[in-house]
């Protein structure tokens, strides 16, 4: 399809963040010369709109809000900062640079995402040249980190699960090649590329293969998952692949579509939703059904209303057998009837664990994925020590932990001793609850968070621990999240136990969702705050130690206990 033609059957009308991409000439906008403006620490808002297809959101520390308007001083604007690679992979170097220029440009931590990727938080405009360049240097980037693009791959980076997990590896990071925009604007913008000066040239010079002018209607998500672990969360990406193994080889892939997590408090339109199995591809086939899914979303997704402009919104609207056959025909073949698999957890398995290739890997547990030192804790300096003699890779996990991987037996007692002298923690002496919960960032930085997250968490976590000690669950794997806003990030709709922010110190509390990450969660109490968080979550947790059945999950159990009924499609979510 010609670029003039990627917009049917969507090219009226369209939202004004459409209008930003269309004059942008391949994401350049006026960004170049924006970021040269000694005035202010901040950025027009049409440029932060094309920011995000770079790596960044602009953000300001809401904390210091107020105190600096009575100043009559501009809010403190900073930039958030997001770094991917494919799977969560990357090298000890690479880790001593996102140390480093944490240090230097940003707030002194390193924030590991639920999407395998890094955050830096508090990087000033003036900075952000300088340090894309650097990590640019070390062979990463945060082109396509945002933005209205396929974003970073997932794929399940723990290592005893099979030894084709390097295969699968691969094939994720060969998906997320495929799907890299080909502007030019970020070399150009970040890494003093050439430029294409006249914007009529550089139509006829510059394609967009993929994405077109325009990009997509909104993110788009991937993620490969390797049974029996979903860590990724499959079922909550726009497009996902569950690899099929047997006879210990891999065969190839499941593919799923339409999940996604995002939506909006009040407004019954928007809602979280589950992928559905749709076939079975071949890894040979892995990018082509890619490629022909995003293009699909690229030309009938939602252009109008950005609330309803997700992947889940296209096929709900036009039917799952639409898109079958949509896709059948941009492929010229078919996907073949999707096979056999099974999952058991979403979580992490921590310490160490002996890989099929005789490599030793050591999972750590990361609280909601903030690396820093503490006044007892130094996990940075640790980790940065690690790194220094480290030969294998560090492993972003999709639970914001982090392996310390392919270590080698002439290694491993060096940084064993590393993890011992600074104290880093598999998690071993917290409850299974806190192991299995995340957060989002939210305050202060988010701009949509409407309550505390990742700040917040470990606090109420401290007030449930004693409960589950009391009530004999210390050891019982449920896994909870909490997010600061309904957009999704941490997958809180997926969760046995769910508090998604409604307003400073207040939440809605989820419960029921599927411990394999299969099922979404449901409405038990909204708004409401800690006393009566606590007060709900006792009697239920005490009701589930004394009658649960054998190996029966917590969300199977609030389910069939009666606390809420069990949410088969993302449209009975709020009823």
């Amino acid at each position: 399809m010609s670029d003039n033609n990627l917009l049917s059957p969507n090219s009226a009308p369209h939202s004004d963040v459409e209008d930003i991409k269309r004059r942008s000439n391949y994401l350049r906008g006026g960004l170049a010369e924006t970021l040269k403006d000694p005035i202010t620490g901040s950025i027009p808002e049409d440029d932060n709109r094309l920011m995000k297809f770079h790596g960044s959101y602009m953000q300001d520390d809401r904390d210091l809000r107020n105190e600096r308007n009575k100043q009559k001083l501009e809010p403190a604007y900073q930039f958030m900062l997001r770094v991917r690679a494919a799977g969560g992979v990357v090298t000890p170097p690479q880790w001593l640079m996102m140390d480093r220029i944490a240090q230097q440009y940003a707030n002194g931590t390193i924030r590991l995402t639920t999407r395998q990727s890094f955050q830096l938080h508090g990087v000033i405009k003036w900075n952000l040249k300088q340090t894309i360049q650097e990590v640019n240097e070390a062979l990463l980037s945060t082109l396509a980190a945002c933005g209205d693009v396929n974003r970073n791959v997932m794929c399940n980076p723990n290592p005893d699960q099979s030894e084709v997990h390097a295969e699968v590896y691969e094939w994720a990071a060969r998906v997320s090649n495929h799907l890299d925009p080909r502007t030019r604007a970020y070399h150009e913008i970040w890494l003093d590329g050439e430029k294409v000066l006249d914007s009529l040239e550089s139509d006829a010079a510059e394609q967009e293969p993929i994405y077109g002018p325009v990009y997509l209607p909104r993110k788009f998500k991937i993620g490969i998952a390797v049974p029996p672990s979903n860590d990724v969360d499959v079922f909550a990406q726009d497009l996902g692949f569950i690899a099929i193994i047997e006879e210990g080889r891999l065969k190839g892939f499941n593919v799923t579509v339409g999940g996604g997590m995002g939506m909006t408090h009040g407004d019954p339109k928007t809602y979280p939703q589950v992928a559905q199995v749709i076939g079975f591809c071949t890894p040979e086939q892995i990018i082509d059904v890619a490629e022909k899914t995003v293009t699909i979303q690229r030309d009938y997704g939602d252009r109008s209303v950005r609330k309803h402009a997700r992947f889940k919104y296209t096929i709900d609207d036009r039917g799952i057998d639409w898109f079958i056959n949509e896709l059948s025909e941009r492929l010229g073949w078919k996907l073949e009837e999707a096979r056999s698999y099974h999952f058991d957890h979403n979580g992490d398995r921590y310490g160490w664990v002996k890989g099929s290739n005789g490599k030793w890997h050591f999972t750590l547990f990361i609280q909601n994925g903030r690396i820093r030192d503490e006044d007892h804790y130094l996990l940075m300096t640790g980790l940065r020590e690690i790194a220094k003699v480290h030969t294998g890779d560090f492993r972003l996990t999709p639970n914001q932990n982090l392996i310390i991987g392919s270590v080698n037996s002439q290694n491993k007692k060096e940084i064993e001793e590393l993890i011992n002298e600074y104290g880093l923690t598999d998690g071993i002496h917290h409850t299974a609850l806190r192991r299995n919960s995340m957060a989002c960032v939210a305050l202060p930085t988010c701009g949509l968070a409407m309550a505390e997250s990742e700040r917040y968490l470990p606090t109420l976590l401290d007030k449930i621990d004693p409960m589950l000690v009391e009530a004999g669950l210390q050891d019982e794997e449920i896994v909870i999240r909490m997010t600061g806003c309904p957009n999704g990030c941490a997958r809180p709709m997926l969760a046995e136990i769910a508090f998604i922010g409604k307003a400073p110190g207040k939440y809605n509390m989820y419960l029921g969702g599927g411990f394999a990450g299969n099922r979404l969660n449901k409405l038990y109490k909204e708004n409401i705050g800690e006393e009566e968080i606590l007060e709900s979550l006792q009697p239920i947790l005490f009701h589930y130690a004394k009658e649960r059945q054998d190996s029966e999950h917590f969300g199977d159990f609030v389910i069939r206990a009666g606390y809420v009924k069990e949410v088969r499609n993302g449209q009975e979510f709020h009823s």
